[in-house]
Order: C-alpha cells, then sequence, then structure tokens
C-alpha cells in the first residue's frame, strides 16, 4: 500500500545501516531517500536514525516505529486472510523459521499435505539456528517457528512441543549398529562428528559429558546436518541427530540409534509464535495442523 511506502524505505536504511546502499535496493537516489526520511522525521516530531561516520542506526523512537510498521503488516495479512475467508478462497503467506533438524522430512511433508487442501497458501521457510529463529519472530519476520532447545523462551508462547532423544548415527556394518541403544561412553570413544555450537544438539551433548567430566573432541564440526549424517560412512565416524530429521536410506547404508536417556536426557522441539500476536488466518491454521501432528507422534 501507498502510504506504507515510507515505513519500507525506513526498514531498508535499519536493515542496510547506509542511506546509500537503502537507496540502491530501493532504486532509488541517495539524495531522494534521505530527503524522504527528513521529511518523516519532521512530521513525525523526532529524529529515528542515529547519523554516524560510518552510517545510520535506527534510535529508541526509530526502533518503536519500526515496530510499529512490522506490527501494521501483520495485522494486514490477517486482514487479507479473513477477507479470503469470507470470499470463499484460502489464501494467505505464511513465514516459518526452523531448525535444520525438521526440513528434511517433516517439514515438506506439511507444507505439501496444507497446500493440498489450500493451493493458494504460499510458504518461506527460514532455515537457521534456535537463536536466530526467535529473533525472526520477534522482528515479525516469521508467524511461527520450528526449532529444537530454543534458547530464551523469553516471547515465545508454545505452540506445540515434542520430546526428542538425541540419535547417533552410524554406518550400517558399524559394530555398534548391532545394539537398540547406545551409552554415551560408548560414542565418546570413536571418532565424532557434532553440531556447531548454536544448535540445540551439541547443546545437550555437552551438558552430558560435563556431568561425566569429559570432553567433546569431535573430528568434524559443522552446521550442516547433511555432512553430519553423511560422513558416519567414513572413518566409521559417529554423527548426532534427532530423530524428526532422520529416515533410512534406500540403500540402507545408515542406521540410527538412540542414546540412553540416562547418558542424555532428551531434549524438546517447540513450535511457537511471538508471545501475544495475533497470526494472519493461514499461519493460524498452518499451525494449528502442524501441532497436531506433533501431538500424534508423541503419542
Amino acid at each position: 500500500m501507498k502510504h506504507l511506502y515510507t515505513f519500507e524505505l525506513i526498514e531498508a536504511v535499519a536493515r542496510t545501516g547506509s542511506m546509500r546502499r537503502a537507496a540502491e535496493d530501493m532504486n532509488l537516489t541517495g539524495s531522494a531517500l534521505n530527503r524522504r526520511i527528513r521529511r518523516f522525521e519532521e512530521e513525525f516530531g523526532a529524529e529515528i536514525f542515529e547519523r554516524l561516520p560510518s552510517g545510520v542506526r535506527l534510535n529508541s523512537a526509530g526502533e518503536m516505529v519500526l515496530y510499529h510498521y512490522r506490527t501494521t503488516q501483520s495485522d494486514l495479512a490477517r486482514v487479507r486472510g479473513q477477507v479470503a475467508d469470507l470470499a470463499g478462497e484460502r489464501r494467505g503467506h505464511v513465514s516459518i523459521a526452523c531448525s535444520q533438524a525438521v526440513t528434511p522430512f517433516f517439514l515438506p511433508e506439511q507444507i505439501a499435505h496444507y497446500r493440498k487442501r489450500h493451493p493458494g497458501v504460499t510458504f518461506a521457510v527460514k532455515v537457521g539456528d534456535r537463536t536466530q529463529a526467535e529473533h525472526q519472530l520477534l522482528s515479525f519476520s516469521a508467524d511461527l517457528a520450528l526449532v529444537f532447545e530454543p534458547a530464551y523462551l523469553v516471547e515465545f508462547e508454545v505452540i506445540q512441543s515434542l520430546p526428542q532423544r538425541v540419535y547417533a548415527i552410524l554406518a550400517a556394518n558399524d559394530p555398534l549398529a548391532a545394539k537398540a541403544e547406545l551409552r554415551l561412553s560408548e560414542v565418546l570413544d570413536r571418532p565424532c562428528v557434532i553440531p556447531s555450537a548454536q544448535y540445540g544438539v551439541r547443546h545437550l551433548l555437552e551438558m552430558a559429558v560435563r556431568k561425566r567430566r569429559r570432553h567433546l573432541e569431535p573430528i568434524v564440526e559443522s552446521d550442516s546436518f547433511d555432512l553430519i549424517r553423511h560422513y558416519a560412512l567414513h572413518e566409521r565416524a559417529i554423527g548426532f541427530q534427532i530423530p524428526i530429521g532422520l529416515r533410512t536410506s534406500e540403500d540402507e547404508a545408515l542406521v540410527f540409534r538412540p542414546l540412553a536417556e540416562r547418558d542424555v536426557p532428551p531434549g524438546t522441539l517447540f513450535l511457537g509464535q511471538k508471545q501475544g500476536r495475533t497470526l494472519p488466518v493461514a499461519s493460524a491454521r498452518f499451525g494449528m495442523q502442524v501441532a497436531e501432528t506433533m501431538a500424534n507422534l508423541w503419542v
């Protein structure tokens, strides 16, 4: 909408930290963008940016203005969804911040199931670590978050949760694959491939080894779960993941075994939204579908 264009410009400047770069992104001249921002500040009655030698950044007033804009955008999306319902059409856009673990199987299946009934709904999936997911909720960059072991939960309203044990990933011909459950000591004596420090599985492993006064000494540390999963085929290494992100491959080259809960307690996969936010219709309904599926998995 035209009257929101100035707010889009403010958001672009806040994102880039530079009038010049924001002007390039928005196809304006730097002087035109600066005049537009100055005019807004005059009408608003306060400056919203700090002018620094290296660029610009939002001040406290600017942060409040940007929060208002993002709230307005969220409200407009919700109203558009309600109007589409009145017209008998299910349209909308769902933005999800999520952990890598749900991207191979769980989330694609959920999106495809929803779009069979509502083909007019589009999706944006933003993959990152648990801290990034929570930040995206707070900044209205995402409607929903599906994350394993969130870092803070301060403004995170939990919709549904699902316990998840930590599993070891092994080559099918590994001697440990014959066991139904593995002890932590068994896997720590082997070459290990583990997620980077910002991920929930790593957090659970770190807590478990600390209790035993040991240290994680991985041969490979990565933020790619695909690499972790497949490196188990080399060096008789052991990777780690939660079961929602695992599925037996067609060649059955890999197997997955849970770590004993007395060694590594389960973590929790959370579906949530920003505290107190009224979601757009499509996002709210998709959240209900995912929550129901998670509840059935828990049974």
